[in-house]
Formats: C-alpha cells, sequence, structure tokens
C-alpha cells in the first residue's frame, strides 16, 4: 500500500492568504500614497519634475506596480527561502533605500524631493509588515 501527500492543499491556504493581504496592502499603499501627495499638493508643494507634472494617480499606478512586485517577491521567497520572514524584510528595507536614490537625484525642487520620498517611505511602512506577517520566520 502506498501513501501520497497532496502538498498542494497543504501550501494552498499560506499563498492565499499572503496574496490576499499583499493585495489589500497594496490597494491602502496606492491610496496612501495618492493621499499623501495631493495633501502635499494641496498646501502647495510642486508634483514638477523636469518640468512636467506628475500626476495624482500616477503615485497610485508606480505603488500598486512595486508593491505588486514585492509580492511576487514575498511569494518566491516563501518557496525557496530558508528564512523567508527575514529575507523579505532585508531585501525589502535595501530597496527602499534605494528607490529613494532617484529621487534625491531628481530635477525638482527640495520639497518635491521630500515628498517623492515620503510617499516611497508610506507605501513601505504599509506594504513591507503586511506581507511580512504572512511569511515563516
Amino acid at each position: 500500500m502506498t501513501t501520497t501527500l497532496n502538498t498542494t492543499q497543504i501550501a494552498t491556504p499560506r499563498f492565499s492568504a499572503l496574496t490576499m493581504t499583499g493585495v489589500a496592502a497594496t490597494t491602502i499603499a496606492s491610496a496612501a500614497t495618492m493621499t499623501v501627495a495631493a495633501a502635499g499638493h494641496a498646501v502647495g508643494i510642486s508634483l514638477d519634475m523636469g518640468g512636467a507634472p506628475i500626476p495624482i494617480t500616477g503615485f497610485g499606478v508606480l505603488t500598486a506596480g512595486f508593491s505588486l512586485l514585492g509580492l511576487v517577491l514575498a511569494v518566491a521567497l516563501a518557496r525557496w527561502a530558508r528564512h523567508p520572514q527575514r529575507t523579505f524584510v532585508r531585501t525589502t528595507v535595501v530597496l527602499t533605500a534605494l528607490s529613494l536614490v532617484p529621487d534625491a537625484i531628481a530635477p525638482a525642487d527640495s520639497t518635491t524631493k521630500a515628498l517623492l520620498m515620503l510617499t516611497h517611505l508610506v507605501a513601505a511602512v504599509i506594504v513591507v509588515p503586511a506581507i511580512a506577517r504572512r511569511l515563516a520566520a
């Protein structure tokens, strides 16, 4: 007699919860970055970079795109990393820091640069912990 274990059923709930959490965090982060950008613009911070305005929705779209990339990274780490949570957090902290570099050297005034950097940090503070909580230590 042979016994087989269906690993798909075991793995599905974790990845499903991870995916749902990641998508929810992405949605919240996208709304938050658009809100931060709109609030900054409302108090007089320019959203112009290199002479062209950044649309408020652009903040949400880019936040969603890069947050979903982070979710793909988390799913991959959950499958292949020995310590997925620690690896994910370390990787995303480095990537978040690197994401500030283009803002720092962008052709914009200092308040615009600070606002752009703030939106990166707001997104990271929402997405990274939410996804990390769903990964195995």
